[in-house]
């Protein structure tokens, strides 16, 4: 019995183990890909999108890193932030052919985006490193902003995380970056619109912080005025009472009358 109990348990610890090594042969990859996170923002508006990095090699370490924008649906902002030890270069340009966007021939856009890593510095072995982008206006003729982008190794080998993905289908063993773009919500705001409202709403802000500032002024001077009535009316109250004066003659006359 307990041979058959033992038997079963080693077969039940097999199945779990093999379908865990699927798994995560499953997920390895995936996390392997340079991605765009996150993968969703609204068309129309500003997002920062940052490029999520891994480096896939055992051996080498990542050196520089270089992502190209689309120019049938193009972007006009891109800015980057700070990254210790790495430098970033944007890189605007003229377009193919000129798009309407929103009623206007836009002519320029950002053609590329390239990070290269300062002497001493990489992404290594097991490590990943986040690549923020501040983007806008996202194009709204399209429901995705695709982001190719090369991945360069210290050793000298380059690998293109360019092949598009179809809805549905097998994914590609070097997918592009993309973001999925969704229509603004309704009184959202995107773009200038939301530069706008956040004003109006910093404005506002303002205009509430110094009320209460008033109202907390008159307050502490209501407060003052009625300690200082109370204290008075304490110390009234606190004084001996007058001493009567002495009776003289003619009152004790008057009294026994």
């Amino acid at each position: 019995m307990f041979t058959r109990t033992r038997r079963t348990a080693l077969r039940a610890a097999a199945v779990t183990a093999a379908a865990g090594g699927l798994l995560l042969a499953g997920t390895v990859p995936a996390f392997a890909h340079v991605t765009a996170q996150p993968s969703t923002a609204e068309q129309g508006g500003y997002a920062v999108i940052s490029m999520r990095v891994p480096n896939e090699s055992d051996t080498a370490g990542t050196t520089k890193v270089e992502v190209t924008f689309p120019t049938d649906h193009p972007i006009t902002s891109a800015r980057t932030t700070p990254q210790a030890g790495w430098t970033a270069e944007v890189t605007k340009g003229a377009l193919p052919a000129p798009v309407d966007v929103n009623g206007q021939q836009v002519t320029q856009g950002v053609l590329k985006v390239t990070w290269t890593a300062q002497p001493g510095t990489r992404i290594g072995p097991g490590q990943f490193v986040d690549f923020p982008l501040s983007l806008g206006p996202l194009p709204t003729g399209t429901d995705q902003l695709v982001l190719p982008a090369t991945q360069t190794y210290d050793d000298g080998r380059v690998v293109a995380w360019d092949e598009p993905s179809t809805p549905g289908g097998a994914e590609p063993e070097h997918p592009a970056p993309t973001v999925t773009l969704t229509p603004a919500a309704a009184g959202g705001h995107g773009g200038h619109d939301g530069a706008a409202a956040a004003g109006t709403e910093q404005t506002a802000a303002s205009t509430t912080d110094t009320t209460a500032r008033w109202l907390g002024g008159i307050g502490l001077l209501l407060g003052a005025l009625g300690l200082g009535l109370g204290g008075g009316a304490l110390l009234r109250s606190r004084r001996p009472a007058p001493t009567p004066a002495p009776r003289t003659d003619e009152d004790k006359v008057g009294s026994d009358t």
